[in-house]
């Protein structure tokens, strides 16, 4: 999948179980049958009141063609649209994205995504790191990405899962906002659990190499802090 949506709702107080009920019930499937698909769905640890999700499309006039097909002639957002937004104080934190190199995009998944009556919530742990950059990301950036700060992540049991690039396309949805303006780069990484992570960022705390030379040099090229989203995969997220 070449075009990446990375979505943060955020939420009424108190909505984010019954608007997961409701996504996951109501929003996969249908979805899918026109071309968007749905990589995953989170509950964001920090914040009660954010609901994190991800969809894919091959190009962007697929994903023009399947949000049209979805929000402005499928049944389900008719029937279950109002429902979902009464949920929300707002869905414009959206991301548009693009692979950052011909490998780096999701692996296609190794299992198949849980049926619709699963409520069993899985104990893996997703991370997206968000890199805001001076500039849109260059071949020199995504070199020292992968030269020094993938290795260190792999060494501390965080290895980047999937990595990406700000899509500076025009939006072909526009019923749909997404951020503009920024040029930003997103990996995620997952972990079997809570605890497997903590023990990833107390291990990168502690190296040396991290702290001496990797961090500095990357905190040079960035134009804000880093955000880092963690999240908890809902009962049907295929992403986990």
């Amino acid at each position: 999948m070449n075009v990446i949506e990375l979505r943060q709702y955020t939420l009424r107080p108190g909505q984010r179980d019954l608007l997961i009920d409701l996504f996951d019930m109501e929003f996969v499937e249908s979805q899918e049958e026109v071309g968007a698909h749905v990589v995953g769905q989170f509950r964001d640890e920090d914040n009660p009141d954010r609901f994190v999700w991800i969809r894919a499309f091959s190009t962007m006039e697929a994903r023009r063609e399947a949000l049209t097909a979805f929000y402005v002639e499928g049944s389900a957002w008719k029937t279950h649209g109002p429902a979902a937004n009464a949920t929300m104080l707002d869905s414009s934190n959206a991301l548009l994205l693009r692979p950052a190199g011909p490998h780096s995009g999701f692996p296609e998944p190794t299992s198949a995504r849980p049926p619709r009556d699963a409520h069993a919530r899985p104990s893996s742990r997703v991370v997206a790191t968000i890199y805001p950059l001076d500039s849109p990301t260059d071949k020199e950036f995504i070199q020292f990405f992968s030269d020094r700060v993938t290795p260190l992540m792999a060494e501390t049991a965080g290895a980047p899962l999937a990595s990406f690039e700000t899509e500076h396309a025009e939006n072909t949805f526009p019923r749909l906002p997404v951020r503009l303006g920024e040029n930003l780069f997103v990996w995620f990484s997952s972990f079997a659990d809570s605890d497997r992570h903590r023990e990833h960022t107390e291990r990168l705390a502690q190296s040396a190499e991290w702290n001496r030379s990797v961090l500095p040099e990357l905190s040079a090229r960035l134009s804000a802090p880093p955000q880092t989203l963690r999240l908890a995969p809902t009962a049907r997220s295929q992403l986990r």
